[in-house]
């Protein structure tokens, strides 16, 4: 049993989160060096002052000293300066306290405010994801029950669609019939690939995709895969062709996905390709995984798209309507689930071959 990551909505909120909890850190810290640099500034603008107050004192003191040569220095002046360096001290020491005060309450306020602004936010996060977690059940169960009411009309449909082709006569009227029922079982095929398609997305979004390896033959596991679409390639005119370097390949593997992987990369080539060409599923051991490798012979992909054929509802086109873009995209996530690696080679004009492992023990 396996299963995916929490959503991507959550990576994100818990990201917005982060940067915004960075924001906020880097604002404080940046309040404390503009504080920093204001402390700096103050320094260096007394020091100048100091400076000039320094020199102005020189120079009286040298007038007074040259209009006054024999006279002894002014006791009295000295102690004014004195008492005037001490009142300029007082007056330093009463503004930095002050400002020491200031801080300190903004700081306190800060160590206060910041947690509870946080906790304010992690109890909204936490409401908002109660509340997606509720919706997605919600949805999950609503999907579970439309998916089982819509394959049961389908199966209503499909009886219905045999019993009709089996009571067909050996006319053009029942030649005409018996053309319409294999319509009407084609469409209810794709319809119920559909649904089963958007109840894996769905299961795929809740972490839920349930992947149950056990020991297959991966070889067998080809053929079946391959033998459903060769109505379907001949009758477009492509020559639909298997190779698997030995038999059996042993395999640990949920047959049922992987089947479904095989169907959906098998059904894009012959869907992409023209008539006239090629579609090869190939299987063979290399090294301590399994390589698998579906190539066409179709247009080919551009190579800044190799990686968004795997997003979901990808299209060739705005105006693509053969299929939703939810194949690669499923597929991607079962083999990832079995621990494994798919990914695209392309080059435009030349086809495409979808290759995916899956990891297997040594012989």
């Amino acid at each position: 049993m396996a299963t995916h990551e929490a959503s991507a909505e959550r990576d994100q909120t818990d990201e917005s989160l982060r940067r915004e909890r960075e924001k906020t850190d880097r604002a404080l810290a940046e309040r404390h060096a503009a504080e920093e640099d204001s402390d700096q500034v103050v320094h260096r603008a007394r020091e100048s002052a100091d400076a000039v107050l320094t020199e102005a004192r020189a120079k009286a003191d040298q007038r007074l000293d040259d209009a006054l040569p024999h006279v002894a220095a002014d006791s009295t002046l000295a102690e004014e300066r004195v008492q005037e360096d001490e009142a300029l001290q007082d007056e330093r020491a009463s503004a930095d306290e002050i400002l020491r005060r200031e801080r300190s309450e903004n700081a306190r306020v800060l160590s206060r405010l910041l947690p509870l602004e946080r906790e304010k936010t992690d109890r909204f996060l936490l409401t908002e994801r109660a509340r997606s977690d509720d919706a997605l059940a919600n949805r999950d169960n609503f999907l579970g029950l439309v998916s089982h009411d819509l394959r049961n009309l389908l199966s209503g449909i499909v009886m219905t669609a045999e019993l009709l082709s089996a009571k067909a006569l050996e006319n053009e009227d029942g030649r005409q019939t018996l053309e319409a029922t294999a319509r009407i079982q084609r469409y209810a095929a794709r319809m119920n690939r559909l649904i089963g398609d958007l109840v894996d997305v769905a299961s795929i979004d809740a972490g839920k995709l349930a992947v149950t390896p056990a020991p297959g033959d991966a070889a067998a596991l080809i053929v079946e895969a391959v033998e459903p679409f060769q109505a379907a390639a001949s009758a477009k005119g492509i020559s639909l062709q298997t190779e698997t370097a030995e038999r059996p390949l042993p395999a640990e593997l949920d047959h049922d996905r992987m089947l479904q992987v095989f169907a959906n990369t098998i059904a894009n080539a012959i869907k992409f390709t023209s008539q006239g060409g090629t579609v090869r599923v190939r299987g063979e051991r290399a090294g301590d995984e399994l390589r698998f490798s579906i190539s066409d012979t179709g247009s080919g992909i551009p190579g800044n798209m190799l990686e968004a054929i795997f997003e979901r509802f990808w299209q060739v086109g705005k105006n693509d309507r053969r299929g939703v873009g939810l194949g690669l995209y499923i597929s991607r996530c079962i083999v990832e689930a079995h621990g494994g690696r798919i990914w695209a080679e392309s080059k435009p004009g030349e086809g495409t071959c979808i290759i995916f492992t899956l990891p297997v023990g040594p012989k």
